[in-house]
Formats: structure tokens, C-alpha cells, sequence
């Protein structure tokens, strides 16, 4: 079963991730862009996710991805690491999360 370790070592293995310590639990960056973090019960993470994206993925979806009440106004989405089917799907989370917060020039020549 995939848990917070694997979330740490898949984020910094990303081209100029560092990791920061907010609000208590670890945080991971690209070019001072936070595009990940690990809440206090290291059972999901967050993860960038457009607003526009996020209900669809949520429904279609709903045992995997959530947004708690607090965060409704962002554009995040958390993810229960029991409910992801591999690491692959992990690595391609938070990938897509590491583009978003990336600058385009970084993104562009790193990564699919």
C-alpha cells in the first residue's frame, strides 16, 4: 500500500522540488510554487487541481478524491493514498500537480 514515504520520494524526485515543513506536515515546491502537501494523518495528500476540473474528477471518482470544506475556495484536491490503484497513478498525480505550479520554461523541458 502506497503511503505518505511514497508521496516524499516521488515529489523530490521531480526536477527542483525542495520540501518545507507548513502548517506541522511536509510541503513540497517548484520554484517557490507549492504544488503538493501531506496532512497531519498522512493518509492522502493535496495536490493542485483547477477548480473547473476538480468537480468532475471528484464525482467521477468519489471514494479516491475530496475537497475538505476549508479548501472549497481552492484549487486543490486531496487524494486517499489506499484508494490509488499504483504508483504509477501516484507519479502521474503528481506530476500533473508539479506543471501546474512549475514555470513554463522549467515544465516545458522537464517531464512529459
Amino acid at each position: 500500500m502506497l503511503d505518505a514515504d511514497d508521496v516524499r520520494r516521488i515529489a523530490l524526485s521531480l526536477p527542483q522540488t525542495v520540501e518545507k515543513e507548513r502548517w506541522n506536515h511536509p510541503t513540497f515546491d517548484v520554484a517557490g510554487r507549492m504544488f503538493a502537501t501531506v496532512p497531519d494523518d498522512r493518509t492522502s495528500f493535496a495536490v493542485r487541481c483547477p477548480k473547473v476540473d476538480r468537480e468532475e474528477l471528484i464525482a467521477s471518482e468519489p471514494d479516491k478524491f475530496w475537497v475538505p470544506p476549508h479548501e472549497a475556495h481552492s484549487s486543490w484536491v486531496r487524494a486517499r493514498l489506499a484508494a490509488l490503484e499504483d504508483e504509477k497513478e501516484l507519479y502521474d498525480i503528481l506530476v500533473d500537480s508539479w506543471h501546474q505550479a512549475a514555470p513554463d520554461d522549467l515544465a516545458d523541458r522537464h517531464l512529459p
